[in-house]
């Protein structure tokens, strides 16, 4: 099979340089193809010494800056490579993806939509322009130009990866598996592509598939990464196999060894929390308009509890608006910790009412934009149980909700999924259940100190009694009754194949159910006590 010809955009960028300049460009070029972007910047620094006003060299230093991670210093050196080369491309995609890794999202968008309206036929703009509007949450958007990239390259195996994964975050389930499917078939051991079809609940995975897979985990040279994808997605197989025996052995060998590439110190994570809980043995003296933060629903959960059921049943509420998994919360303590020089759990038994007062301003200040289009928001993070008494001082208005599930299907439910990052006391039994506890200490500690700001909302108890938990829940963030909050599930239920919430835990509680006595150990530690620190 003949190779691939480079597209036109990447040929004779070169051009009316001089011979030296010319043969330093392209020993850039290859080294940059080879992932080596110190000798690349060698060789443009020498570039740019000949030439200062390379478009070219200026493009690719900015693309070496961006690999550093120095962000700010590449979009400089783009922005005067777009100023001398307005109309290429691949400057307009470069520069883009670079504003975007700064942060300025507003900004990156048009660059990359001018790219792609230079080279229509240029599948790495539409691919990009696909994956920014995925990292904004616009999944529709990344199809269109997701197709795009694919109409012009249908071997392009990052895109419809990413397709895959945008036509799943819409509910288009069957899509979704025929792009899985399609991408196995060129490379059948795509670690993505097997944990995007074994996610697909819709998807029953075959005994040819649990073939595929082990010959994939066995394939020599496989990194780590790679085989704790595969061996998660192998459970899934296994299971659709009911194989539950075998399930288990694989997550517990998918588990280890994702465990062993961790740090995790249970004993460190418990001695945050006891920290805590003496920074906030009393109600703080907080912020002193005791009105501040009443437009705020908080919801606060572990992984895998619900805290998505949760937010949808507020969401439904005409008067609310879901801002989902923000950051502001914990960006306005780590701000004041670093003015301070030391963390919250010291800082906080000395803050006054004016300190309180000011980091209140300055999450509602962050958190703006959601208070535009409805009266409340709900701002849900698995981070902020730890941030409860923070959060709480410094918005006394502001209402907790704390999202919660059995604690043997949660802690089962976290054990059997491979996160993308962070979450690393869920790889090892022990430590899973040492974390369970520190959050239900700590949980306890935050209802009794607000007792009318804190609830629990759980999710067997709303399974059980759906109306009369939702009345009780929006009683308590002050609302009146909404029936749209109760039959919020069987609206999404109805949409092109996905799943809501329950239905999702419902699944996994089914799942551990099956498990039988491979499961005796979490049983045994959460009855007993004892874990390993």
């Amino acid at each position: 099979m003949a190779a691939k010809q480079p597209h036109p955009l990447m040929q004779d960028r070169a051009a009316g340089l001089s011979p030296i300049a010319a043969g330093l460009l392209r020993t850039a070029t290859v080294a940059l193809d080879r992932l080596d972007p110190k000798t690349a910047e060698v060789a443009l620094t020498s570039v740019l010494a000949l030439e200062p006003d390379c478009a070219e060299a200026l493009r690719m230093q900015g693309v070496v800056l961006h690999l550093r991670g120095d962000y700010a210093e590449a979009v400089t050196l783009l922005r005067r490579a777009h100023a001398l080369a307005p109309d290429d491309a691949m400057v307009q995609m470069n520069l883009a993806t670079a504003l975007y890794a700064d942060g300025e999202f507003a900004t990156a968008v048009p660059y990359l939509q001018r790219a792609c309206a230079l080279a229509p036929d240029f599948a790495p703009a539409w691919f990009n322009l696909g994956k920014v509007y995925m990292l904004q949450g616009r999944p529709a958007g990344a199809i269109t130009a997701l197709h795009r990239a694919l109409d012009v390259d249908p071997d392009h195996v990052p895109a419809r990866v990413l397709l895959a994964q945008a036509e799943t975050a819409l509910g288009m389930v069957t899509q979704a598996s025929a792009n899985y499917r399609e991408v196995l078939r060129c490379e059948p051991g795509q670690p993505i592509a097997w944990g995007g079809l074994a996610d697909l609940d819709a998807e029953r995975l075959s005994k040819e598939d649990v073939v595929q897979l082990r010959k994939a985990l066995h394939k020599p040279g496989a990194t780590h990464p790679v085989r704790v994808a595969l061996g998660f997605a192998l459970v899934k197989a296994l299971e659709d196999q009911s194989d539950y025996d075998g399930a288990f052995r694989a997550l517990y060998k998918a588990n280890s060894l994702q465990h062993r590439q961790l740090n995790w110190s249970p004993a460190k994570a418990s001695a945050q929390v006891d920290a805590l809980i003496g920074a906030f043995a009393t109600p703080p003296h907080g912020a002193s308009d005791p009105t501040q933060g009443e437009q705020v629903i908080f919801v606060v959960a572990l992984p895998q509890s619900g805290s998505v059921l949760t937010e949808q049943v507020l969401a439904a509420h005409p008067q609310m608006a879901a801002a989902g998994d923000l950051t502001d919360l914990q960006q306005v303590i780590n701000d004041e910790s670093v003015r301070q020089g030391r963390p919250l759990r010291q800082w906080a038994k000395t803050a006054t009412a004016a300190d309180w007062s000011r980091l209140g301003r300055d999450y509602l200040a962050r958190t703006e934009c959601w208070r535009r289009r409805k009266p409340c928001f709900i701002d849900r993070s698995l981070h902020n149980w730890r941030l409860v008494g923070a959060a709480l001082a410094m918005l006394p208005g502001a209402r907790v909700v704390n999202s919660r599930r059995d604690a043997f299907e949660n802690c089962f439910a976290c054990y059997r999924q491979l996160f993308a990052s962070g979450y690393e006391f869920t790889y090892d039994l022990d430590h899973m259940v040492s974390y369970w506890r520190d959050y239900d200490r700590l949980s306890r500690h935050w209802q009794r100190l607000f007792p009318t700001r804190f609830t629990d909302h759980g999710y067997e108890a709303w399974q059980a009694d759906p109306e009369g938990q939702v009345r009780r829940l929006l009683d308590f963030c002050g609302l009146a009754f909404a029936p749209a909050c109760v039959e919020f599930h069987r609206k999404q239920d109805a949409s092109a194949g996905s799943m809501s919430p329950g239905q999702l835990l419902r699944r996994d509680s089914e799942r551990a159910a099956l498990y039988g006595k491979n499961l005796d150990r979490l049983r045994a530690l959460l009855s007993s006590g004892d874990t390993v620190s």
